[in-house]
């Protein structure tokens, strides 16, 4: 099965200059900063003239995937192999917290590094030691998500939401101070309730957000809902989700993000033209964002899959096109925050068995590794425009006043300069908003004295 770039990216083709303009301005406004910091020597003389490089080493957005396949490969360099090409793309993990697979049995809880083995769903311990080695930081996949409530707590809403509550007060005592970011809830749109006795009750949503923000108080509670979105179910401020959103953000509960999820597509191969023409809209992904942007909370594309219907050169180009295309767009929005792509190998997604491509190939053909963990072109692709093009690394000289200026990506940087005697000067930078106010004075930054015995200083952020 073969469709051509024209098929498949007609509309991103009829929309190119426009499309191109509002991504070039929005990344400009939305996604850059001006730095300006003063220079000082030991003395407090400003460093005139001083030749420094600001390189950024880390975006403040977030870009990301699942980290489902941690230590599941049954191979030490293949474990190995996958860590390096996580940690050298993302900055996010997602981690997988489905409580059946948590606690499969009352008390009997799968936490530590050592836990027995269940497929895509590598411990958290082991993942957050990972994380917190490699500087990514770990995102938790979810707190309730009715599908994968274990059997042994279903019963009566006031039975299922008392276990709701121990089980988010076990893992905020576990991991709320390693774990920034939580997915509270994830797809309310399924047509059958899997035991639940709360999943349809009232206000399940605003519930589930009360119960979070009592037991994650300083963490980043997100909701997460389905591909719909973006596509037949989007209806503006009046399509469900929005509207249960909106209800649950007036009713006072502390909602901090919405999530999208992007996948083209679960489905057979055949369909692929057909779900392009629904979802590769720039129009649409615009008015999506520009819509739920209008709540007045960040956005996240949660979930990202763009797969291939075959392993050729032609089907692999597409797919990284498709994906630069995608990336741009959603990098661009002032109210996007995070994008996270989801299995990073083929071969192993949702709906495959261990690594076996006839339990589902049309659902494995969807990573930006292949099986063997070699690159795609789209791999190249995420992992360059967060490293390469959306990132600063400038070598300027400060004025007569000392002062260091520049426009960047916000993040972090690192400069790096040799003082006039000859000593190597180092400190880090954080840029995350322009000054609201450039009358304002100029934050300053001492060399440290000779004596110190010191190399680099600190900088303000």
């Amino acid at each position: 099965m073969k469709f051509t770039r024209e098929t498949i990216l007609k509309h991103f083709l009829e929309q190119e200059d426009e499309t191109a303009a509002r991504v070039a301005e929005g990344i400009e406004k939305n996604r850059k900063a001006d730095a300006a910091v003063r220079l000082l020597d030991a003395d407090g003389a400003p460093l005139r003239g001083l030749r420094v490089r600001a390189r950024q080493t880390r975006h403040a957005f977030k870009h990301g995937a699942n980290l489902f396949m941690l230590g599941e490969f049954g191979d030490a360099a293949r474990d190995a192999l996958y860590g390096e090409r996580f940690a050298e793309a993302f900055n996010l993990a997602t981690l997988p917290f489905y409580w059946c697979d948590l606690e499969p049995e009352p008390g009997r809880t799968r936490y530590g590094v050592d836990a027995p083995a269940i497929y895509r769903r590598p411990p958290p311990d082991r993942c957050l030691a990972w994380c917190e080695a490699h500087g990514v930081e770990p995102k938790a996949h979810c707190l309730d998500y009715p599908k994968t409530t274990p059997a042994w707590a279903h019963g009566t809403p006031e039975r299922e939401w008392a276990l709701l509550d121990a089980h988010f007060a076990d893992l905020a005592a576990r991991y709320a101070a390693r774990i920034p970011m939580w997915e509270v809830t994830n797809e309310l749109y399924w047509e059958k309730d899997f035991g639940s006795s709360i999943y349809y009750g009232p206000e399940f949503l605003q519930k589930n957000f009360r119960l979070a923000a009592r037991h994650f108080p300083g963490n980043h509670l997100v909701a997460n809902e389905s591909t719909q979105i973006w596509g037949w179910n989007f209806r503006g401020d009046r399509g469900d989700y929005f509207l249960l959103l909106d209800k649950a953000l007036r009713e006072g509960a502390r909602v901090d993000a919405a999530g999208l999820q992007f996948h083209l597509c679960f489905c057979e191969p055949e369909k692929y033209p057909e779900e392009a023409d629904k979802l590769l809209r720039p129009d649409r992904i615009f008015k999506v964002m520009d819509t739920y942007a209008t709540l007045g909370i960040p956005l996240q594309v949660t979930e990202v899959t763009v797969p291939m219907w075959d392993a050729t050169p032609e089907a692999e180009a597409l797919q990284a096109e498709t994906l630069r295309r995608l990336y741009e767009i959603w990098f661009s929005h002032g109210a996007m925050e995070a994008v996270i792509y989801w299995n990073l190998p083929d071969g192993y997604g949702y709906g495959a068995e261990p690594g076996d491509f006839t339990a589902g190939e049309n659902r494995c053909r969807g990573g930006l590794l292949r099986h063997d963990l070699s690159p795609k072109p789209a791999y190249d692709v995420v992992r360059d425009l967060f490293g390469k093009t959306w990132r600063t690394d400038l070598t300027l000289e400060t004025d007569a006043a000392g002062v260091l200026r520049f426009r960047g990506f916000r993040g972090d940087y690192e400069l790096t300069a040799t003082l006039p005697d000859g000593r190597p000067f180092r400190a880090p930078l954080s840029l995350r908003r322009s000054r609201p106010d450039p009358a304002a004075p100029v934050p300053e930054l001492s060399a440290p004295a000779p004596s110190d015995g010191r190399a680099c200083g600190s900088a303000p952020s």
